[in-house]
């Protein structure tokens, strides 16, 4: 599994779950730490504007543990876009067109490669 975070620029990160494990509120507090990272790296002065983050309900978007470290240790907002909408959010309806262009008829031996493949 990969969480993809982008915003009008571009990917900012795409962060893979090792095979055979599951996300939780530990694992996405990680990953929002990565992508703490990548903004500070590629986007310098966003992080003095905020970030929001589109988010469902998911569990681990829910949890405390995220919650706190989100608006206490990094002051980001999230919005809310309904889990069951028969709309895509509009960052998903970008994101796997172009991902689709991108992967089409390729074929990968991997994890490895397709990961590879994704971050070319």
């Amino acid at each position: 599994m990969a969480s993809v975070f982008c915003d009008r620029q571009g990917v900012l990160l795409v962060d893979f779950m090792p095979r055979n494990t599951t996300i939780n509120a530990d694992a996405y507090c990680a990953t929002l730490r990565h992508l703490r990272k990548a903004i500070q790296k590629h986007r310098r002065r966003k992080l003095s504007r905020g970030i929001v983050l589109i988010h469902d309900n998911a569990r681990t978007h829910t949890a405390r543990q995220k919650q706190t470290l989100l608006h206490d240790a990094f002051h980001w907002d999230t919005f809310d876009h309904p889990p069951y909408s028969p709309d895509l959010a509009l960052s998903d309806f970008y994101l796997f067109s172009k991902m689709k262009e991108h992967l089409a008829g390729k074929r990968f031996t991997d994890d490895e490669d397709l990961q590879h493949a994704v971050m070319d």
